[in-house]
């Protein structure tokens, strides 16, 4: 679904067993830590990019008079300087209205997102709508991919500091399901039920559905749980292999 060219990795840490340990003993600490490209994502430490101001553009001339709707999705990185750096495709509408989008994102201002109030280059997704009575288009940013607080102290560590005999998988990096039409309503709630089994290096293993929504969404739901990564389960402080159950939410928008 999204930029698998670029791996997150958490606390640049290749043992999660270390990874579980560290936490337990320091209580839980840490620092969002970017992808190995250097880039952040969206979180509790990290402020997410802002539009200062957007470049519209007009709906494609070339096309005929019969009004075609959509959107497009990119996924991008606003560098430290708040420029836009290795725009991706998340959700084609055409070639004309995908490079019409391309164009008014490049020729927007950015504020970059800031870490410990310090600049930094972070992902996120832009979509651009175009609407069938040809009115110029927006960017406007969208957050669907985040990362998220592992557990802290009081939810590994009894009360005399102690590993608890078991602790369950945390999320920390989420993702949400793919994107919905901007131009249907839809009465239901856009959230699905999806187990997993996390292992012991906090990585899906298996993902199914639990309570679904049907529509042909469900198999969005699991793709995007195949995204997550966790903290994983412990047992005494050691990480194991453990099943959980997650809220998936869709990009609605």
């Amino acid at each position: 679904m999204r930029r698998t060219k670029f791996v997150y990795v958490f606390l640049a840490l290749t043992a999660v067993g270390l990874l579980a340990e560290d936490a337990v003993s320091s209580g839980g600490q840490h620092h969002q830590a970017p992808d190995e490209d250097g880039i952040y994502y969206a979180g509790p430490e990290v402020a997410q990019p802002k539009l200062v101001r957007t470049f519209s553009v007009p709906y494609p001339a070339e096309l005929s008079k019969n009004e075609v709707q959509g959107m497009t999705v990119l996924a991008l990185v606003i560098n430290a300087n708040g420029l836009p750096e290795h725009i991706q495709i998340l959700h084609k509408h055409g070639e004309l209205f995908d490079q019409a989008a391309i164009g008014a994102v490049k020729h927007s201002t950015f504020e970059p997102g800031m870490l410990d109030d310090k600049p930094v280059p972070v992902w996120i997704d832009v979509r651009v709508v175009f609407y069938p009575n040809r009115s110029q288009a927006v960017p406007q940013v969208l957050i669907a991919e985040r990362d998220l607080a592992p557990p802290d102290e009081s939810h590994l560590v009894d009360k005399h500091h102690n590993p608890l005999s078991y602790t369950p998988p945390f999320p920390i990096h989420t993702v949400d399901a793919d994107f919905t039409d901007p131009f249907v309503a839809h009465p239901y709630v856009q959230e699905a039920l999806v187990e997993v089994l996390v292992s012991e290096k906090g990585l899906p293993k298996e993902v199914r559905v639990a309570r679904g929504l049907g529509f042909g969404l469900d198999k969005k739901a699991e793709a995007a749980v195949w995204q997550y990564k966790f903290f994983p389960a412990t047992k005494w402080g050691q990480p194991i292999a453990a099943r959980t159950r997650v809220r998936v939410d869709f990009a609605n928008f």
